[in-house]
């Protein structure tokens, strides 16, 4: 009895070893064209810094980009994660494929009549929805009538890029990520080139970014293609896995407005520059750019290749495997997302002025940037670790409790935003965004523990502490290194990122983080005597 066991337990950890495996290297497919459209951006945000810096046409160009922006995550990008995915993942092996392809057309006539509705509503509404989200524009007409300009140019893109999305639900459903995942990387290149062709005029960023969302979309069209789809346009609009679909996006609708309407109150609070100062909006897009450079690269990559293992373990009776994925999932982007953390806190300032310094992007700009930054910087765990904990709810198709956490989040900013604004001006906004984040974070991870039973919390919070551990001491090295360094400020911060990553990994075996051992050993592909292939399945 006892050898069969062993042989159960064998057989279900060198599954586990190399679900988590495939996990990461999706995750590293993803997170490689992630990096390359980040790149990209960051490229995208010097020039438009540059040339407009933080006042008017920046704050126009962040609130009208930002409308369809957060839409398209509302009715695409969120919707294809929560709902999509799921489904699809489960058609595509239960079903044969001439039904999961009829679904497909389904969904997409159904998302079109949305999408056409919304984009109609938001180019006519324009003036109203900008004086709603940017109300301390009203007071100066300049700026307010930008705004409205390019909303009116903008609002199109949510059409282009939940459509995008849509093909993306779709691809990841096969296990097919390459097309998807290059596909921003076309937007960046699209408002760069646009952006030096129409130097000051704003209007070439509009330009750039429809014409963006038009090659994210048409870029994956043949490799559907040649996957098996065939457009079956507005001929069918009901399919008995549509109304499933519809049930799981509603709760995720709902989450997901509840996240943008936190968005908007960010943009609302920060267009108040008698309270937080001259180009408070543009100041939050900036700084948040760069968290979003370590969440796109490593978290949004594997919080999308995780979603796909989960739900197919959500399917298995037992939930082992889940709860292993799980474990793995938030110790992975701990590992990544502390030290990078750290690192932004105590090289804030050195960042934005090496990426952003020059131009119209004084020194004023320089200075509330990066402050914004380092309070942003404070919750990027959780950012990260929410991202996982959703992707786990939405493949047990519970999407309501994510959306129950969302509006607490949402109370929760409201009031800090209201309360850290006088003391701390723009960077209160950034603080109160990290506070309610943690926060949601860790009432999220409180409830699926009680949904899905223990998932090892003790032994995620003994790695928290030693990862933390070790990017502080990180974070002594970079500081001092920073501060002593004789070089220019581009070669000072190329050191000191260099010396710090070397120093973190250092740190890491100083106080015995198993992950960074795991790594190595998943690196060099050696194994002890009687070693589980489980312990190398870190990214």
């Amino acid at each position: 009895m006892s050898t069969n066991k062993s042989i159960v337990h064998s057989t279900t950890l060198r599954a586990g070893g190399e679900c988590n495996r495939t996990i990461a290297k999706s995750a590293g497919l993803i997170g490689f064209a992630t990096l390359c459209s980040r790149i990209l951006g960051f490229l995208r945000d010097v020039v438009i810094a540059r040339l407009f810096g933080v006042y008017i046409y920046a704050q126009a160009f962040v609130i009208a980009f930002k409308i369809p922006n957060l839409l398209r995550d509302l009715v695409g990008e969120g919707a294809t994660n929560a709902a999509f995915v799921p489904v699809f993942t489960e058609y595509s092996v239960k079903h044969k494929k001439e039904e999961f392809w009829e679904l497909a057309n389904v969904v997409l006539n159904l998302l079109l009549v949305v999408l056409m509705g919304i984009t109609l509503l938001g180019i006519v509404f324009s003036p109203v929805i900008v004086r709603l989200i940017a109300p301390g524009f009203v007071s100066t007409p300049d700026k307010f009538s930008a705004t409205i300009k390019l909303t009116r140019i903008l609002f199109p893109y949510i059409l282009l890029i939940s459509l995008a999305a849509y093909s993306m639900g779709i691809l990841n459903s096969l296990k097919h990520f390459a097309a998807s995942a290059f596909a921003p990387c076309l937007l960046n290149i699209s408002i760069i080139v646009c952006a030096i062709m129409f130097g000051e005029n704003i209007t070439g960023l509009a330009t750039g970014v429809l014409a963006g969302g038009v090659l994210q979309l048409a870029v994956q069209v043949p490799v559907l293609y040649r996957k098996g789809f065939r457009l079956d346009l507005f001929r069918q609009f009901k399919h008995p896995a549509a109304k499933i679909i519809g049930n799981l996006m509603l709760p995720r609708l709902l989450s997901s407005s509840i996240y943008q309407l936190n968005n908007f109150l960010d943009s609302i609070f920060g267009s108040l520059a008698w309270v937080v100062g001259d180009g408070g909006v543009a100041i939050l897009y900036f700084s948040y750019r760069l968290i979003q450079f370590p969440l796109g690269i490593f978290s949004n990559s594997l919080s999308q290749a995780i979603l796909l293992a989960f739900s197919s373990q959500a399917l298995e009776e037992s939930r082992d495997k889940l709860r292993d994925t799980l474990a793995f999932g938030l110790r992975a982007v701990f590992f990544a997302m502390l030290p990078a953390a750290v690192a932004f806190m105590v090289l804030a300032k050195l960042i934005i002025s090496a990426l952003f310094g020059g131009g119209r992007f004084d020194l004023y700009s320089i200075d509330t940037t990066a402050n914004a930054l380092l309070f942003y910087s404070i919750g990027l765990f959780a950012y990260s670790g929410t991202k996982i904990i959703q992707s786990c709810f939405f493949s047990l198709k519970d999407t309501m409790t994510p959306a129950k956490i969302a509006f607490l989040a949402l109370i929760m900013n409201i009031i800090l935003n209201s309360i850290l604004m006088f003391p701390f001006r723009i960077s209160g906004l950034a603080l109160a965004t990290s506070i309610s984040g943690i926060t949601s974070f860790i009432i999220l991870l409180i409830m699926l523990r009680k949904k899905i039973g223990g998932f090892g919390i003790k032994g995620i919070v003994v790695s928290f502490a030693r990862i933390l551990a070790a990017s502080i001491s990180m974070g002594v090295v970079c500081y001092f290194v920073s501060v002593n360094s004789p070089l220019n400020k581009y070669l000072t911060l190329s050191f000191t990122i260099t010396l710090g990553l070397l120093s973190y990994v250092g740190f890491c075996f100083i106080f015995k983080v198993r992950e960074i051992q795991q790594l190595r050993n998943w690196l060099t592909r050696t194994r002890e005597p009687g070693d589980s292939p489980l312990r190398y399945n870190f990214l």
